[in-house]
């Protein structure tokens, strides 16, 4: 096997053949990617019982997204592990199971081969953690220097559990706001490590499939109103986007957001907002009030939900104006809570 990636690896010949054969196919294939194919036959959810107590609807959940994060690898996480997370949290944001990837490379020409192995090996263990399974794929190649190493784009497909409509626009005057855990810490891993700058203590990427957490809040709290990452953007746009879809107001408690010490104080070496600082193994979810606390503990049982809090109140939008979000600070006074203007970390996943 060739050493680096090479033009001819995208050419569609042999060398493209060994490259799917040896690195692709040996990292993460099951029986559907075998077959060769250039598309995925797949049971559609009608056919196949549920895993879990929550029966499918016979709907489907679709989503796609690409990755371009400079650095590639990074404390918690690479590349590849975002790419599967990303997608997984994406489709079961919709209230569904995820159960199936396509996965696109596009690779510079000169890209070590060794990093490749690693970034499959990565995606291959976040497949099986989440369990889905990588059915097909797409490889291209282009010359050295046009493609800065490598970028992944994964696609998802989810069965949608029975009964389960989730949405922003569900959100309603006297829900509860719930995190599952510290805000900021992919994005400041990642501002860490292209910056070369050290702290004291370790911080790392949330980058984590969750799921297995959502399925669990599902059960513990039926009426759930949505889930949401938080991700380019942070709390603070993410809150804004529910805001502006359910047409209400939404406000926060400074002090029940749980933020690591370690990245608040970054943040404030850094100038950034914690609230506005990228997370990947996160989600806002939004509940009635009466089930907030069913879903704080089924959070908390996870392990990627161990810092789970709830933060805010979902409230009646004021008729003089539109949907605001507010936070609560320290020092008892509150003050709007924006949306990010611009970029504030360029390229977090």
């Amino acid at each position: 096997m060739d050493d680096t990636v090479l033009l001819g690896h995208g050419s569609g010949g042999t060398m493209m053949k060994r490259i799917i054969d040896e690195v692709f196919f040996e990292a993460y294939a099951g029986a559907n990617l075998l077959r060769g194919n250039d598309a995925a036959v797949l049971p559609s959810p009608g056919s196949v019982a549920s895993t879990g107590s929550l029966g499918y609807s016979g709907s489907l959940s679709f989503s796609t997204d690409s990755f371009v994060v400079d650095p590639h690898f990074f404390p918690g996480g690479d590349i590849g592990r975002l790419a599967v997370c990303g997608t997984v949290n994406d489709v079961a944001t919709a209230g569904a199971e995820p159960k199936y990837l396509s996965c696109g490379f596009i690779l510079e020409e000169g890209f070590p081969m060794d990093d490749l192995r690693r970034i499959c090996a990565s995606m291959a263990e976040a497949a099986r953690e989440a369990g889905v399974e990588i059915v097909t794929g797409d490889t291209k190649v282009v010359n050295r220097g046009h493609g800065d190493g490598i970028y992944i784009n994964t696609s998802g497909v989810g069965y949608a559990y029975a009964g389960c409509d989730l949405g922003g626009e569900k959100c309603a005057p006297g829900d509860k706001v719930l995190v599952t855990g510290t805000m900021g810490d992919h994005g400041i891993t990642i501002m860490s490590c292209r910056e070369s700058l050290s702290f004291a203590a370790d911080i790392e990427s949330d980058a984590a499939p969750l799921n297995h957490l959502i399925a669990e809040v599902l059960e513990a709290a039926p009426n759930t109103r949505c889930f949401r990452d938080p991700t380019r953007g942070g709390l603070a746009s993410t809150l804004n986007e529910l805001a502006a879809q359910s047409g209400t107001d939404i406000t926060v408690d400074e002090e029940a957001v749980p933020v690591k010490s370690a990245v608040l104080g970054a943040c404030e070496m850094l100038g950034y907002d914690v609230f506005q600082v990228a997370n990947e193994g996160k989600m806002v979810c939004v509940v009635p009030a009466d089930q907030a606390d069913a879903a704080l503990a089924a959070m908390r049982a996870n392990e990627y939900g161990r810092d789970a809090a709830i933060v805010g109140d979902v409230a009646a939008m004021q008729p003089d104006r539109g949907p605001k979000v507010f936070l609560r600070t320290a020092f008892g006074s509150t003050r709007i809570l924006d949306m990010l203007v611009g970029e504030q970390l360029p390229r977090i996943c």
